[in-house]
């Protein structure tokens, strides 16, 4: 008979117990589960220890702004050597934390804002970068190998109890503080109000341990907003390209946008040049995305039947709640946002992923991340990727088929779509991504690649769409990227030979190819040419953010 080991000394409860003591350290100045703003800098030095695992919220547009501040007016001989996680290195404070010594390393997703900053610092050894991580990915360590002793996250309103409603920019805060709460860490929320009773619960008072009325309402970009007034010509014959070439083509119905003009203008161009077509209901009728303005047209004109959320988007509030039949909106008129959810939507829900890049190599490989430019690639490689584990079967997809054998099965189309040079004139297409020097650079384990080319089955230019998932070998898809490179030194490779030839096998096709008419690819076939035009749309629902307004009269 085999005996089995016990252990009598082994205690089970080290962490619980080891937050039962830290918290006993603010007990003098902390009223149940409040504080009080001036004393929170004290609570933040009390409950973290030097080493920890700190999680600070930062994400793509809500920011723990109060609590990421009242971190950097910490001690640097109380606290060091902090171990911060974020999604989005945002703020100037967040990189004041290491500045100042508080912190040295870093596990993070995005730094847009802060990308230049970020790169200098690391080239000066005051950030040592564990890893670039997309979103899941990283939201995914904080259960497994990164779960965080501390997470500081923001919330709209807190009742007497220590409840949390987070409203429309849920965004992240659940995940995050569920990878604390139950792993026996200490969770901090700055809310902008605290009220009687809330209108809905987003997170329960027993995940939190503390809660402080934040300074002024915690920091909120309008980071989906994009002006029409801006959008070029060029893009919109991008957007007829790929409404012609790609979604007509594969009848895509379940889609994701990236950020930027070009997206923003194939959204306008919906219910115009889509309408043309007799596209309506025939494609782009379910979404992954935040709720971008420029989808009001659309959504007015009956093009979309969903829209599944990120995050919220500035000022689109009242116009939500109004169309609570697109969009997630709970009983109480406001929309329910999850960036975990819907980042796993994207990847595994939608038909096609279409964005854009900094820089793509001469097979396909594409990042944003360049030398003097550390912005890292949040969602895209979820988005921007065929999941191995879909099994649900939709015509787009199966489009995507090669082969006739029995076992094969479809692809997620993953579109790649920009202006073949950059502003600057800088060419978009290199031989070799900036990507590879920068991993030496900063001793990344590897090049942080945004989309692997192996993954990328179309290429949209102002040249055409080349058919990628058609190509049979890397020298045939260097081919066919070459071929609608425009005027760069990979496009100036491409022969008039060459270009028939692939032009006849359907791996790539041009406006002509398309019967799009050039002359029509000017800003009358906007739906929405300025902001102002989208709050018609809107009914004046939209309520757009002080920087859309100052050129109206």
């Amino acid at each position: 008979m085999t005996s089995v080991p016990t252990s009598t000394n082994t205690r089970w409860t080290k962490k619980r117990d080891a937050k039962r003591d830290r918290l006993s350290r603010i007990s003098s100045i902390i009223d149940g589960k409040f504080v009080q703003q001036d004393n929170i800098v004290s609570v933040l030095e009390r409950v973290i220890e030097p080493y920890d695992r700190v999680i600070l919220e930062g994400n793509n547009q809500k920011q723990a702004s109060f609590l990421s501040k009242s971190l950097a007016n910490a001690s640097n001989e109380a606290l060091h050597h902090l171990h911060l996680i974020m999604s989005s290195v945002s703020r100037p404070e967040h990189l004041d934390l290491f500045e100042n010594k508080i912190a040295d390393r870093l596990d993070f997703s995005f730094s847009g804002p802060q990308s230049t900053r970020i790169a200098q610092m690391i080239e000066d050894e005051e950030i040592k970068v564990g890893n670039i991580h997309t979103y899941i990915e990283l939201y995914g360590r904080l259960f497994i190998d990164l779960i965080p002793n501390v997470a500081l996250v923001a919330a709209d309103q807190a009742d007497a109890n220590g409840n949390l409603y987070t409203g429309a920019n849920t965004e992240e805060t659940p995940t995050i503080v569920e990878a604390t709460a139950f792993k026996n860490g200490i969770v901090i929320a700055q809310v902008n109000e605290i009220v009687d009773e809330l209108s809905r619960v987003d997170i329960p008072s027993s995940w939190v341990d503390v809660i402080v009325l934040g300074d002024e309402p915690y920091q909120l970009e309008a980071l989906f907003t994009r002006d029409p007034r801006h959008i070029t010509e060029i893009q919109i014959l991008m957007a007829m390209l790929a409404i012609r070439g790609v979604y007509e083509k594969h009848s895509v119905q379940s889609l994701n946008h990236g950020i930027g003009f070009n997206t923003a203008a194939i959204e306008l161009l919906l219910p115009t040049y889509g309408e043309s077509l007799n596209l309506r209901g025939k494609i782009c009728k379910h979404w992954a995305a935040n709720p971008h303005p420029t989808l009001i047209p659309a959504i007015e004109s009956g093009w979309i039947d969903s829209i599944h959320s990120f995050g919220g988007e500035k000022g689109m509030e009242q116009y939500i709640a109004a169309r609570p039949d697109v969009f997630f909106v709970g009983s109480d008129g406001t929309m329910r946002s999850n960036r975990t959810l819907c980042q796993m939507a994207g990847q595994y829900a939608v038909d096609l992923f279409i964005g854009s890049t900094l820089q793509m190599d001469y097979v396909g490989n594409s990042s944003t991340v360049v030398r003097g430019r550390l912005a890292g690639f949040g969602g895209a490689p979820n988005m921007g990727h065929d999941p191995k584990g879909r099994r649900h079967s939709t015509k787009a997809w199966l489009d995507m088929q090669k082969t006739g054998d029995e076992l094969v099965r479809g692809r997620k189309l993953v579109v790649q779509m920009m202006e073949t040079h950059q502003p600057g004139n800088r060419p978009v297409f290199v031989e070799q991504l900036d990507a590879i020097q920068v991993a030496k650079e900063a001793n990344l384990g590897t090049p942080p690649v945004m989309i692997y080319a192996d993954d990328v089955t179309h290429l949209v230019t102002e040249e055409g769409v080349a058919y990628l998932y058609k190509s049979d070998s890397p020298a045939e898809r260097k081919e066919a990227i070459a071929a609608v490179a425009g005027v760069t030194e990979l496009g100036m490779t491409s022969t008039a030979r060459q270009k028939h030839r692939l032009r006849e096998q359907g791996i790539i096709a041009t406006t002509d190819d398309l019967e799009i008419d050039v002359k029509k690819a000017n800003r009358s076939l906007l739906a929405a040419k300025s902001i102002e035009e989208l709050v018609m749309w809107s009914d004046g629902l939209y309520d757009p953010p002080e920087k859309f307004r100052s050129y109206w009269t």
